[in-house]
């Protein structure tokens, strides 16, 4: 398949239920998101989003259509194939940040390197350099439940960041922070695209945190309403 895109939704579609109870969650989506964006995805509850997000993150499969991931057909792939492409490619920040609290920020960062199978040294240099990126260079040796929420978020994102994904998809980041946080998050990850070209994707209902997104893509009763900025 040739295309520069990083995703492609083809005429995708999510359907749940049977007969007259079925419900289309996804009504035959399309969207291309190419590599280095950082791209909102909004709507109310409901919409489709949340749905497509999970479908971006290979969580789940459309019931029809075609999601390419680096031109590859994503409905090809076996669960583990899907797995390993999760785990080498895609980064993912959460509104809770789920991150074991009695562990260190430095070894909440290590894990996802020891499933990879990488060796203590560099997984030790890689985490360090991620929380450096996050600016918390200083606060590996504490524990997360020693750190205020917006520096949780912060360590949430870089363990993110420390596999050097393709992509990262941040669902709701801000939801359980205050404002002034959320601002502080939302700032970070608009650096991280500007200066280091990482591609987010991220899902908010919130106008104030889209806006920091090059790109606000609108989801209504399973369609995109609106996209501005689309890829070219």
């Amino acid at each position: 398949m040739m295309s520069d895109a990083l995703i492609e939704l083809r005429d995708v579609k999510k359907l749940y239920g049977e007969g007259e109870a079925m419900v289309a969650a996804l009504d035959g989506i399309n969207l291309t998101i190419n590599a280095h964006e950082f791209v909102a995805v909004m709507g109310p509850s409901g919409s489709g989003k949340s749905t497509a997000m999970n479908i971006l993150g290979c969580l789940d499969a459309p019931t029809s259509g075609h999601y390419h991931f680096m031109g590859q057909d994503v409905g090809t792939l076996s669960r583990n194939q899907r797995a390993l492409l999760r785990r080498y490619y895609i980064g993912f920040v959460f509104q809770g940040f789920n991150l074991l609290k009695r562990t260190t920020a430095i070894e909440n960062l290590e894990l996802p390197l020891i499933y990879r199978g990488m060796g203590r040294k560099e997984r030790h240099r890689r985490s360090a350099a991620a929380l450096q990126q996050v600016g918390l260079g200083d606060r590996g040796h504490h524990t997360a439940a020693q750190l205020s929420g917006g520096q949780q978020q912060r360590v949430a994102i870089a363990r993110a960041l420390v596999s050097e994904p393709a992509v990262v998809f941040a669902d709701e980041p801000t939801g359980n922070l205050d404002t002034a946080m959320s601002h502080e998050i939302m700032t970070l990850l608009r650096r991280l695209n500007d200066e280091r070209g990482i591609t987010i994707v991220l899902v908010t209902h919130e106008e104030d945190i889209a806006a920091y997104a090059k790109r606000q893509v609108r989801f209504r009763d399973g369609k995109i309403h609106s996209d501005s900025g689309a890829a070219a």
